[in-house]
């Protein structure tokens, strides 16, 4: 069995997730599970790398590389 934890989110939030994905998710409580999930599952290397490109091509416009 799942232990499950509550949080707080704001009421104008929900409702705007609401109307643009309640089609598509039994809830919120099922939205957020699935929002929660592909961010702790999102392969971060990517982004590590992208973030690396940007600082290099700074150094590099200031003459440092």
């Amino acid at each position: 069995m799942r232990e499950f934890r509550e949080i707080r989110v704001p009421a104008e939030l929900c409702d705007a997730a609401q109307q643009k994905f309640g089609a598509s998710f039994a809830g919120i409580e099922q939205l957020v599970t699935f929002l929660l999930q592909e961010l702790v599952h999102a392969d971060t290397s990517d982004l590590d790398k992208a973030d690396q490109a940007v600082v290099e091509e700074r150094l590099r416009d200031l003459g440092y590389i």
